[in-house]
């Protein structure tokens, strides 16, 4: 049989000696000398490639059913439209949100009728055939229009800008550690993010279609500029 050894109290009291020495020792070490935080960043212009068209349009009535059945007909009506000229990555068709909520009269918990809403998405690098397709939905209201940078064309740029951002922050701490009177430095920590690229769809006034332009004519869109920024902020130490 093994038997455990034997730890006496002049053991225990050298260990927990130990242990306090080396916390004091931790805890008097001296602070970092010679560090400066610093930041850097860099911006790029690129241009949006991705549009998105948001459809909607509202029903009411004393029958929820019947509501209900008005915006399946407007919706199946635009998504017919849509699906023809759908193509992955270039035109891309989704139905955005459905609801149907009763409403009540005034001062009163009685419902007096039913009001329901609809949505459809049609989004893409193809501007020109969402901007076509437009003219063609007759059945739902364009209720908002954007173009934004595409999860592709961001991610591309993203390590460009990223790369002259560092570039950026590395040259910052030569020329501070040189007016120090250092000859040179050690990085202690850096954090780098970018941000911007995205969009949302503007809110456009909420009529029909058909009242906006002539059935079958284009909507007038111009895409415009994203701005990719990166971000670099970190702390050296000079020597």
């Amino acid at each position: 049989m093994n038997r455990l050894p034997k730890i006496t109290t002049r053991g225990l009291t050298a260990l927990a000696l130990a242990a306090a020495a080396a916390a004091a020792g931790a805890q008097t070490l001296p602070p970092p000398q010679n560090v400066v935080s610093l930041s850097a960043s860099a911006t790029v212009e690129v241009p949006k490639d991705w549009l998105t068209v948001v459809f909607s349009t509202t029903r009411e009535g004393s029958d929820a059913a019947v509501v209900q059945s008005q915006l399946k007909l407007a919706l199946d009506a635009a998504l017919a439209e849509a699906r023809r000229v759908a193509k992955p990555g270039q035109v891309e068709v989704q139905t955005g949100g459905f609801s149907l909520v009763p409403r009540y009269a005034p001062k009163s918990s009685t419902i007096s009728g039913w009001q329901g809403s609809t949505e459809l998405v049609v989004e893409g690098r193809d501007s020109t055939t969402i901007a076509q397709l437009t003219g063609r939905v007759q059945t739902l209201t364009i209720a908002r229009v954007g173009f934004s940078l595409s999860r592709e064309a961001r991610q591309k740029v993203e390590g460009d800008v990223a790369a002259q951002a560092i570039e950026r922050f590395r040259a910052r701490a030569d020329a501070v550690s040189k007016q120090f009177g250092f000859t040179g430095y050690t990085v202690r920590e850096v954090a780098v993010n970018t941000e911007g690229g995205m969009g949302q769809p503007v809110p456009m006034m909420r009529m029909q279609a058909s009242s906006v332009m002539a059935e079958g004519a284009a909507l007038p869109v111009e895409a415009g500029k994203a701005t990719v920024t990166a971000n670099v902020n970190g702390s050296v130490q000079m020597k």
